[in-house]
């Protein structure tokens, strides 16, 4: 049978045999091979472990190297994994954090729709929805899922292009953010509108001046430029995204008309969501076809000119965190409203 088919683990095997299969097994876990085709993950750290536990993430082999590392999980769940007690050294050499906590669990694949979110996070939903597009960068997308929760984002979706959210270093960078709200990968962008709520607006995140001649617009990886206009309607051309890094040419593909205007300026009608492109491609024609069909806008975050466009992660995080504060603001006008009717 081989290695990932169960992952049992052997019994009766000498020491350096078994540690070289359990090398072998932590190797391949850690692979989008893997992940693809047999439906699990790796997941390592207490803290994450925890929160994938608590969640209702199925826990199948967990390496650990001291007992006291699992006083702290969930007793339940532990029952029903497979658990191996490794070496700290063999941690240490499978583990890709400069300071290994002597926790490594293969998990199968968590389902969103069988997830269950923390209540914390279930309340202070908002009506906030955030799409990736060609987030390629497994740090800035795990930095974006962080920000997402942290936000209250209702869920994320992320569209084919986008780097692999199980990816380890998706996982590190989102700190938890996995296993706090819906995250939905691989979506092809005619199946996005089908988990998007009715009357939502789509807006995306661009750095394109309205006044520039038309050129490739960016995506939120390169917001920063401040519009000439912000209320100006642009019509230009964008360039499809290749579908490798080392693609050379791409068709230019008409875009639709989008209103531009400054993220601080209210534009949270509710429901609405969120995209944010890529660093290296920006935007896709097909986010802005989206856009465009849900009446959406172009938000743009001015910068000081000649200096070098924000990153998506910290664009995401400031037009997101914006988002939350103007539907609280909403709220809360509303709530006055009922609280104190005008009397006409």
């Amino acid at each position: 049978m081989p290695v990932t088919a169960g992952l049992k683990i052997p019994g009766g095997l000498p020491s350096e045999v078994l540690s070289a299969w359990q090398t072998k097994v932590v190797t391949i876990a850690k692979s989008k091979k893997f992940r693809d085709h047999h439906g699990k993950v790796l997941l390592e750290g207490h803290r994450l472990i925890k929160d994938a536990l608590e969640a209702g993430a199925v826990l199948q082999t967990l390496f650990f190297s001291t007992v006291g590392h699992l006083k702290e999980l969930p007793e339940a769940e532990l029952k029903r994994a497979n658990l191996v007690k490794v070496k700290f050294e063999d941690i240490k050499s499978w583990s890709d954090l400069v300071t290994p906590q002597g926790l490594i669990g293969i998990f199968s694949k968590p389902n969103h729709a069988k997830m269950s979110y923390p209540a914390a996070q279930l309340t202070s939903s908002l009506p906030l929805l955030l799409i990736c597009d060609n987030i390629r960068d497994p740090g800035n997308l795990g930095t974006i899922l962080r920000s997402a929760a942290g936000a209250g984002c209702e869920k994320v979706l992320l569209t084919k292009g986008c780097v692999d959210p199980w990816e380890p270093k998706v996982l590190r960078a989102g700190m938890g953010a996995h296993f706090r709200l819906p995250i939905i990968a691989n979506l092809d962008w005619e199946a996005v509108p089908s988990h998007l709520p009715a009357r939502v607006q789509v807006c995306v995140a661009d750095n394109k001046d309205p006044g520039a001649q038309a050129s490739v617009p960016r995506g939120a990886g390169g917001a920063g430029s401040a519009p000439g206009s912000p209320k100006a309607l642009v019509k230009s051309k964008a360039r499809a995204a290749p579908e490798s890094e080392d693609e050379e040419g791409a068709a230019d593909v008409c875009v639709p008309e989008l209103a531009a205007q400054y993220y601080y300026e209210n534009w949270t009608q509710t429901p609405v969501a969120v995209v944010i492109g890529g660093e290296t491609h920006g935007l896709s024609p097909d986010a802005l076809h989206l856009a465009a069909s849900t009446g959406g806008k172009r938000l743009v975050i001015p910068v000081v000119p000649g200096v070098d466009s924000l990153n998506s992660a910290i664009a995401a995080g400031i037009v997101l965190f914006e988002g939350k504060r103007q539907l609280l603001w909403r709220h809360k006008q509303e709530d006055e409203r009922q609280k104190f009717p005008v009397v006409g």
